[in-house]
């Protein structure tokens, strides 16, 4: 199997994702970014799937905190772009 850079934002959202890679390469960004996306977009034609229908698995409870509260601060941002303040965030600038 060959490795792959995943584009978090543009690659499919249909199917499974799995992100692998070594510490401090934008993993969490990455999640974060498909989490919000899935939240958004339609995924085969279907309304996005609300986030009692999402499963992220992390291996330790410190990543799952550190998840936690990055896609926190990814729907927090994007509150304010909807409420049209100027995005610090620069997946929301995409």
């Amino acid at each position: 199997m060959s490795m792959q850079v995943l584009d978090a934002l543009n690659c499919p959202l249909a199917g499974v994702n799995l992100i692998e890679a070594s510490a401090g390469t934008g993993k969490t960004w990455t999640i974060a970014a498909l989490y919000l996306r899935l939240l958004l977009e339609e995924v085969n034609g279907e309304a996005p799937p609300g986030i009692d229908r999402l499963l992220v698995v992390t291996y330790t409870k410190a990543a799952t905190a550190e998840l936690r509260e990055r896609l926190r601060q990814q729907l927090a941002d994007f509150l304010e772009v909807l409420q049209h303040k100027q995005p610090g965030n620069p997946f929301l600038q995409a």
